[in-house]
């Protein structure tokens, strides 16, 4: 990410709209169960209020500094795991949930989203949610702090197709704003 979405992402601003907006819409109606993965944590604001929800909260990460950031801000409150998610370092069925906010569109190509989808059926358990929102990328501040970073948006309308292409069922997709909230299931 370049200095402008650090910023972004680290402030207290950001924070704030995290714990009063971004998170409790992503997951209005969502069961998490008691093991739960996020995903692209980045520098931890939706991390911190979830580690206050499930019993069990893991996080994938790609960057390590964002990684030892997360570990010496959350210590053993959250399994911080340094990886991929177009391959997850998991075993199948572990999770009762898995959620990503606001990175989807910082994978760098429609196919590896694609892997990731498929990934994250993976390692859902029978009954599990994918579930959280992402960018339409419509707004002049939104595509100011993705000046120089990775941004491949991902199109409301085809979601569903594409997580039922990875075994999820149910998917459905809500557009608020400048923002889609997404959420499905993995029936088997």
């Amino acid at each position: 990410m370049n200095r402008i979405h650090n910023l972004l992402c680290s402030s207290g601003w950001w924070a704030r709209r995290v714990e009063d907006k971004l998170v409790p819409w992503g997951l209005d109606g969502v069961q998490l169960g008691d093991r739960v993965l996020e995903v692209g944590p980045g520098f931890g604001a939706t991390t911190r209020l979830l580690a206050t929800m499930p019993p069990e909260l893991t996080v994938v990460e790609l960057e390590p500094r964002y990684c030892e950031r997360l570990r010496a801000q959350l210590g053993d409150a959250v399994d911080v795991v340094h990886g991929d998610a177009t391959e997850l370092p998991f075993e199948d069925d572990r999770f009762t949930a898995v959620v990503c906010f606001t990175m989807l569109h910082h994978i760098p190509s429609r196919d590896l989203q694609d892997r990731a989808f498929g990934e994250i059926a993976r390692v859902l358990g029978p009954g599990g949610t994918f579930a959280g929102t992402d960018s339409v990328g419509t707004g002049a501040l939104f595509k100011l702090i993705h000046i120089g970073d990775t941004m491949v948006l991902l199109d409301p309308a085809q979601l569903p197709e594409r997580l039922r292409a990875a075994g999820l069922s149910d998917p459905v997709v809500e557009r608020r704003d400048g923002s889609f909230r997404f959420r499905a299931r993995r029936l088997r």
